[in-house]
């Protein structure tokens, strides 16, 4: 990355996330959510930067949600 460009960049912890990222796992009739990161939409708008804190080893999905002011409530 260019250095003017590192300058001109704003870094993504100074702009909230578009969307939460969570794993979501079965365990019969179950569902459990659990947060593992966020995404981020590219200035240009031209996609989104994903960063995961953990990574899922389990069975289940990973699932972009818009983020809510509690971050309650994320399984649907």
């Amino acid at each position: 990355m260019a250095q003017n460009e590192k300058q001109t960049r704003k870094p993504r912890e100074n702009r909230p996330p578009a969307y939460i990222a969570w794993h979501v796992g079965q365990k019969g009739e179950k569902a459990f959510w659990t947060r593992i990161g966020a995404a981020w939409r590219h200035e240009k708008g031209e996609g989104l930067t994903l960063q995961l804190d953990l990574v899922p080893v389990s069975d289940g999905r990973i699932v972009l949600r818009l983020p809510k002011d509690n971050n309650e409530g994320a399984g649907a």
